[in-house]
């Protein structure tokens, strides 16, 4: 199985931005205990703060991962673009947020791009990402069947 972890805006500085939302580690270090926990999935991540890149990004994985799980960021509120790209592909996107979007500022309250996603985790820090990979190999799984 593998599975495609973009990350947007701003989560290059884990472990350094606001730890008390998101946290002391780095995501390259908790990338490093998810691909112990799960030796069976290849991984391959991405950040950008820049959205023309995470839409190729999505693109170029979108057609042939088993799953893209998807943190924009402050894209998520903002980019009509980006949800036309999710739409546009064939791979299943989860999005995922570290802190729980409901429980921010209003304007975080909208995702513009959880319509076309297959689900949305937010609000459970960096184990969100866990629990898109446990819903990863569950769709992959019924697929088979």
């Amino acid at each position: 199985m593998q599975i495609k972890i973009i990350n947007g805006p701003n989560l290059n500085l884990l472990g350094k931005r606001e730890p008390e939302k998101y946290g002391h580690s780095s995501f390259e270090d908790y990338l490093g205990v998810l691909k112990v926990s799960y030796p069976d999935i290849v991984f391959e991540y991405f950040q950008s703060n820049i959205e023309g890149e995470i839409i190729n990004e999505i693109q170029k994985s979108g057609f042939s991962s088993d799953g893209i799980i998807l943190n924009a960021g402050g894209y998520t509120h903002t980019s009509v673009s980006i949800t036309d790209t999710i739409a546009a592909v064939k791979t299943a996107v989860i999005e995922v947020h570290i802190t729980n979007i409901s429980a921010r500022e209003d304007f975080r309250n909208t995702s513009l791009i959880g319509r076309n996603c297959a689900g949305s985790i937010s609000g459970f820090g960096l184990d969100s990402y866990r629990l898109a990979i446990e819903a990863l190999i569950e769709m992959n799984n019924s697929k088979k069947k």
